[in-house]
């Protein structure tokens, strides 16, 4: 008996030591999937690429199939009513917004949007990264609320003062992954293309200037 949990403890030693390493913690606990894309509109909307990854990874853990039961779909859980106004805000004409909502589950329109409503929620909270997730996750009109009622101010940055639990532990989440982010992939000689190809034919199609 001892051998066997001598046996067990051993490998998960050994485990953990090898999910300590870099290379394994990108492949399996902290990959970067769709990272032009997120690299390329978090440029262009000048929102930090690492938070935006993050917000991916907690929200729908890259699953481009992922719906919530208030009815939110995709990677960055986009609800189709807060789609519309960030494709008005753009400036897209309606039959762009239609088509843009009908497809909101696609990752290039998934992120776009995405990306482009933190960097709102951010430029909106002065950007306070604590605030801006807040309001990704409870609406804008709460964190407002909560500011107010408690006379937080623009600096606001004690996480455990949210009122909402599952508010509170979403901000955790993303903060933690944003540094793990940050750490595995901020040295990274990777240097995003340009544009991608799927991104450059969505472009095309929208008559975009990239």
């Amino acid at each position: 008996m001892l051998k066997k949990i001598l046996a067990i403890c051993a490998v998960a030693v050994a485990v953990y030591f090898a999910m300590s390493v870099p290379a394994v913690q990108k492949k399996f606990l902290y990959p970067f999937p769709y990272r032009s894309t997120v690299e390329n509109y978090s440029a262009r909307w000048h929102v930090d690429k690492f938070l935006a990854v993050a917000v991916i990874k907690v929200e729908s853990d890259f699953r481009e199939a992922a719906s919530s039961q208030s009815g939110a779909v995709g990677l960055m859980q986009i609800m189709p009513e807060t789609a519309a106004w960030i494709a008005y805000r753009l400036g897209e004409a309606p039959d762009e917004i239609a088509d843009d909502i009908k497809h909101l589950r696609e990752p290039e329109t998934n992120i776009r949007y995405g990306t482009w409503y933190l960097s709102e929620l951010e430029e909106e909270f002065k950007g306070n990264d604590v605030l801006a997730l807040a309001a990704y996750n409870a609406g804008r009109g709460n964190v407002r609320d909560w500011m107010e009622k408690n006379h937080w101010s623009d600096n606001f940055s004690d996480v455990d003062k949210i009122p909402y639990a599952e508010t509170r532990d979403y901000v955790k989440r993303v903060l933690h992954c944003r540094e793990k982010y940050s750490e595995l992939y901020g040295k990274d000689s990777f240097i995003s293309a340009p544009i991608a190809l799927h991104e450059l034919r969505f472009a095309r199609l929208k008559n975009l200037s990239l």
